[in-house]
């Protein structure tokens, strides 16, 4: 079983693991990640295999420093302003590779692209301290509710994997946003962690919506999943289900519910993105056979809460 380690005395196990090529569970600001050696084959593939990831899905590399991305990938005038005011912090951009620049293939599934994101806190340390990048993707199996603590961590990747750092519940709750520069123009392939409208005041364009088959994590049609079915937008309870609820106003019948949890009573959707996993995992363990959701608003930080809950409920992938 997989040893829990406060963030405080944990670096040099952690570094240990790493250059050894195994991978360790690590607190990042979005949700807990499950780090190896970007640069090392060993250390990506038990990344795939821990988490039981299709080989297709490719992995966001995280960096210590700007000049560590320039070293990797090509950096736009535009890409370069939106990570000057975003890293380190919640936002992964989709570049072109350099080439030898030492990530190994298996986890940019092949693309000539890759996806890079500044962590901030023991995991941007980390990699300061290793030297090289990490891939790191959310730590739970893969299709499954991200982690947001490190109990949930353990309890779900807690049999494959030596280390996980406990550095508390995450604050921003959410995976990253992740957006493409083309041509001048700013593509939002993932919402999440920032808001497109934050963005958009610094890219001073609108983003652009869709993209053509799996160009970065996060994508695929099944994802973030409960073991228990997801109904959105409900308005009214049905018999054995869970509710997740939003805001003041509850769904009919929903006093009938197997088990209640809020995202947040006052509409808050911030404190909603931070509560969307736990909460999920929360009502999973109820032992209801569905998840019923009240609508949220698109708006905001609401286009990646929807954006997460529609994976959630959408038929399950077969392949992992």
């Amino acid at each position: 079983m997989a040893e829990i380690v406060d963030v405080g005395q944990a670096m040099e196990q952690a570094l240990a693991l790493l250059e050894g090529g195994d991978v360790v569970a690590i607190p990042t600001e979005t949700v807990y990640g499950l780090a190896g050696d970007a640069t090392s084959g060993v250390g990506v593939a038990r990344i795939f295999e821990a988490k039981g990831r299709p080989r297709f899905n490719p992995l966001i590399a995280h960096v210590a420093d700007l000049a560590m991305a320039t070293r990797i990938a090509v950096l736009d005038p535009l890409s370069t302003r939106l990570a000057e005011a975003f890293w380190p912090g919640p936002l992964t951009l989709v570049l072109p590779q350099r080439s030898e620049n030492g990530i190994h293939p298996l986890a940019t599934a092949g693309l000539d692209t890759i996806a890079l994101r500044m962590p901030r806190g023991f995991g941007g340390e980390l990699i300061a301290r290793l030297g090289r990048p990490l891939a790191a993707p959310s730590a739970n199996s893969s299709g499954r509710i991200s982690a947001t603590t490190a109990q949930a961590v353990a309890a779900d990747l807690g049999e494959k994997i030596k280390l996980v750092v406990d550095g508390g519940a995450t604050p921003v709750g959410l995976e990253s946003t992740i957006v493409k520069v083309e041509d001048g123009t700013v593509r939002l392939l993932r919402p999440g962690g920032i808001a497109a409208e934050e963005i958009e005041a610094i890219a001073g364009a609108k983003l652009l919506r869709g993209a053509a088959g799996i160009e970065a994590p996060g994508m695929l049609a099944s994802h973030y999943a409960p073991g228990a079915s997801v109904r959105l937008n409900v308005r009214q309870i049905a018999g054995g289900e869970a509710l997740l609820a939003f805001g003041a106003t509850r769904a009919e019948g929903w006093q009938h519910a197997v088990a209640v949890r809020n995202l947040s009573e006052t509409g808050d959707l911030r404190e909603a993105a931070t509560n969307l996993f736990a909460h999920m995992q929360a009502l999973d363990r109820s032992g209801a056979a569905a998840i019923a959701v009240e609508p949220i608003p698109f708006d905001g930080l609401g286009e990646a809460i929807n954006d997460r809950l529609s994976r959630a409920a959408a038929p399950r992938d077969k392949t992992g």
